[in-house]
Order: structure tokens, then sequence, then C-alpha cells
């Protein structure tokens, strides 16, 4: 388990870390959700939806339906569509459920440290 510790240079940041995190992990269980429902009403209707399909669609509509998925990185939603499509191969292999989501994916970590759109550098630290 890391610990997220941060410095930000701006006198007045204008959101915290713990917010940032938590509108994030809001943001890819939203997404997540979204998806489900849409590959559900495709599949209803005799289509064959694809996550890539369904990414496409969310994407298409977001900066009108939902442009707060703006306020944190993109990962959060990208990776959210690509969980959802290992859960239906998992699924469909009789492999597992519909996980849970509790999380998001960052993709620029070095160091110990993660650079965060929006909010800056953040140290990571393993507790014990």
């Amino acid at each position: 388990m890391f610990v997220l510790s941060h410095k930000r240079k701006k006198k007045n940041p204008t959101v915290s870390p713990e917010q940032y995190f938590r509108q994030a992990c809001g943001t890819a269980r939203f997404a997540y959700n979204w998806g489900l429902d849409e590959w559900k009403k495709q599949y209803e209707a005799g289509k064959k939806p694809t996550v890539l399909q369904i990414k496409k669609a969310f994407n298409a509509i977001k900066p009108v339906e939902f442009p707060w998925v703006f306020n944190v990185t993109k990962c959060a939603a990208e990776q959210a569509f690509g969980d959802l499509g290992n859960a239906f191969k998992r699924f469909f292999k009789g492999q597992g459920r519909y996980p849970k989501r509790d999380s998001f994916y960052l993709s620029n970590a070095e160091n110990r440290s993660i650079k965060i759109p929006k909010l800056g550098w953040v140290k990571l630290t393993e507790t014990k």
C-alpha cells in the first residue's frame, strides 16, 4: 500500500490531493458503470458491442454531458474502459464476475513520485 504526500508550489492550491484522488476514482467508477450500461443496451438490442465502440461513444458525448471528467487525468476514464473489456473477457470465459471499481490508473510514475495532471508531483511512500 502506498501513502501519498504532496507539496504544491502554488500558494493557494485549488484542489487537495485527497479531493483529486476521490474525483479521479469517481470518474473511473462512472465511466466503468456508464460503459457497462451501454454494453448491456447494445447487447440487448442484438448488437455485438466492443470496448472500443463504447469508449468512442463516451468520448463523443463527454464534452457536453459529462464535462467534469476533464477535471482529472484522462487515464481515469480510459483505463475504466480497458478494465471493462477485461471483465467481460473473464466473464464470458466463466472466470469471474464484474469487478468493483475504487481505483484509477496513472502512467507517469518515476522514482517513487508521480506527476499528476492538474495536481503536480506527489511523493509515494510505502507503509509497513
